[in-house]
């Protein structure tokens, strides 16, 4: 990324991890630790490059990153994953690359892992439901795999399809969205930078509750844009029909983009709150990446593109 376009935030502006470096608070630490330490032992992540990419504010700290999630295929409140993500297993897993490229490829997720030097990014990322968190993502750039598998002319978006296995994600048994849950970005944002794979946070592996043991990031875009638990990524010609937009057109479109102008049917988007504060906070346009993504929206109406 052109040093002269992107943001910068200094290492020691992140929030010490608190949870992990006090004693007392390791021993009674949080159901999600305690799942998360279940799990059998992984290959350690490669090494990775610490930098500084980022909105330029303080990062919430683990336990708030780690507790309070949107992840429906372990149920619908924001404390189940933590509790209930403990049954998904991420050994063995492969992600296939496949569709409208010419180095299709099945993926063996410690083999992606090495594949692509990793950073830590650290991005604001707001939710539609009004609240936003500052996280420090460590992943590479979608853009190095899409280069590696070399789209074809006809590739105009790119469709990401997560686990469908009720036995491991008990939300599934439920018709709360139609399952397998997908996403879709098109090919220019999907190559834009900004969008990360993320394998880890805060330089530990993905918790299994945040989307473990790989999941999308498009920082510009509401949370429920990043897929999580990515099995299939594929190169399409038509524009793929996202999860929600499947379960709720009016209210959900394709692009998904931070706008505090485009009002949910049901609630305001024009004020978030920052987890860990008390007072809301106004929305900014592209979550406040504006500068690095506006054009890829010249033209638009964003409005009628929501």
């Amino acid at each position: 990324m052109a040093a002269d376009s992107t943001p910068r935030i200094l290492p020691t502006e992140i929030t010490p991890e608190r949870v992990y470096e006090r004693r007392r608070e390791f021993l009674t630490g949080s159901l999600a630790l305690a799942l998360c330490a279940a799990l059998p032992a992984r290959a350690a992540l490669p090494a990775w490059k610490k930098t500084t990419v980022g909105g330029g504010q303080t990062a919430n700290s683990w336990r708030e990153i780690t507790s309070y999630n949107n992840f429906y295929e372990f149920g619908t409140d924001k404390e189940d994953p933590a509790k209930n993500a403990g049954s998904l297993r991420t050994r063995p897993w492969t992600v296939s690359v496949e569709g409208e490229c010419l180095k299709p490829r099945v993926w063996d997720i410690d083999a992606l892992t090495r594949a692509f030097p990793l950073e830590e990014r650290i991005y604001r990322m707001r939710c539609v439901e009004g609240w936003s968190m500052v996280i420090p993502w460590l992943g590479f750039p979608l853009a190095e795999l899409i280069r590696q598998a070399q789209p074809t002319g006809k590739a105009r978006y790119v469709e990401f399809i997560t686990l469908h296995d009720a036995k491991q994600m008990p939300g599934q048994r439920w018709p709360a969205l139609d399952w397998p849950y997908v996403e879709g970005l098109r090919l220019d944002e999907a190559t834009h930078p900004l969008t990360l794979m993320s394998v880890g946070l805060y330089g530990r592996e993905l918790p299994n509750q945040n989307g473990a043991p790989i999941r999308l990031v498009v920082p510009w875009k509401y949370g429920f844009k990043s897929g999580k638990s990515i099995v299939k990524i594929r190169f399409v010609e038509r524009q793929p029909i996202s999860a929600w937009m499947a379960a709720a057109p009016r209210e959900y479109g394709f692009y998904s983009n931070v706008n505090p102008d485009v009002d949910h049917p049901r609630w305001s988007q024009a004020r978030e709150r920052r987890i860990g504060e008390f007072f809301k906070r106004k929305t900014e346009l592209f979550n406040g990446y504006s500068d690095q993504v506006a054009r890829l929206y010249a033209g638009m109406d964003l409005k009628k593109y929501f």
